[in-house]
């Protein structure tokens, strides 16, 4: 598949985060906002994230974006946000994967 292939492409990410128990109240304060705002994206197709019970602390992570130049521009816009600052240096465990339409 040729780069311009990929770049036309639907990018799903997939995964987890696992929140320490002293962060887990500014993560759960931060994510509704962090939900609307990515939702509204141009290009955010799907984006959920889920809180599960075990184990505790653990966020389920799905997202899909209609182009690599959409979760480019999400990526971009995160690192502005509150959502960020939040979540600094709490490592994430995702898959990213790239599909042609």
């Amino acid at each position: 598949m040729s780069p311009d292939e990929l770049a036309a492409g639907r990018v799903y990410l997939t995964g987890h985060i696992d929140v320490p128990a002293d962060r887990l109240t500014a993560v759960r304060d931060a994510l509704d906002e962090h939900i609307a705002l990515t939702r509204a994206e141009p290009g955010c197709l799907s984006f959920d994230v889920v809180e599960q019970d075990d184990p505790p602390g653990r966020f389920s992570v799905a997202e899909v974006f209609e182009n690599q130049q959409a979760f480019d521009a999400h990526q971009e816009r995160t690192k502005q946000s509150a959502w960020f600052q939040v979540t600094e240096r709490i490592p994430r465990h995702y898959t990213i994967t790239t599909k042609a339409d």
